[in-house]
């Protein structure tokens, strides 16, 4: 029985990642605005001429480090999977859809896409989350801000805080490199701010728990 439900647990991680990769390149193929973190990311990569994947990958290892030292519990399997992962998977769907099937976004596709972004955003992160395998290194900054002042900014307010800090800098780097703001800031962000967390609790509560054989309330 421990050997099933680890495996289970495995499984959970692995397709919450892959539905969190397939929502962040669907955010990037609707052109509406994507999530905080992929805003900056996106903004700083293209700032640095680097790939998207290549970039995330070093901003989560640079924060990993942070969290190692501040919030160590975080961090777990999934942790690493997510953080080598998400970016790359992004990659590969705007590569594939865009460079390979040369599928021309028109804006009934886009609304598509922003909508499958948006409810896999909630699908991947409840899956994720019920694994209970570690988070990802950007998910950790606002328990580690909670935790350095001790509770006086609590998660919710310090995930708030995080957010808004990382679309400005990405939104000056984008600036700076005089790329498509309205690729990284727009509906999709406020959608993404907006639904994520209703969608995680449903998703946790009609779709992760009883997978995992749980009883929601």
């Amino acid at each position: 029985m421990k050997t099933q439900s680890t495996l289970k647990r495995y499984l959970m991680m692995f397709s919450g990642i892959l539905f969190i990769g397939i929502c962040v390149g669907a955010y990037r193929l609707s052109a509406f605005g994507v999530d905080a973190f992929t805003c900056m990311n996106l903004g700083i990569s293209g700032f640095l001429h680097m790939s998207f994947g290549t970039w995330q990958l070093i901003m989560n290892a640079a924060i990993l480090v942070v969290v190692f030292f501040t919030a160590r519990s975080c961090i777990g399997a999934g942790t690493i999977v997510n953080m080598v992962g998400v970016g790359y998977l992004a990659d590969f769907i705007c590569w594939l859809v865009q460079d390979t099937l040369q599928v021309q976004m028109t804006l009934p596709l886009r609304i598509g896409a922003l909508v499958l972004g948006s409810v896999f955003a909630g699908l991947g992160v409840a899956f994720y989350m019920v694994a209970e395998m570690g988070i990802a290194p950007y998910d950790s900054v606002a328990v580690i801000i909670e935790k350095l002042t001790r509770g006086r900014v609590p998660f919710q307010r310090a995930r708030v805080l995080s957010d808004v800090t990382v679309v400005v800098v990405g939104v000056v780097f984008c600036l700076l490199s005089h790329g498509d703001l309205r690729l990284i800031v727009g509906v999709g962000t406020i959608c993404n701010a907006l639904f994520n967390g209703p969608l995680i609790q449903f998703f946790k509560t009609h779709a992760a728990e009883p997978i995992m054989g749980r009883k929601t309330n």
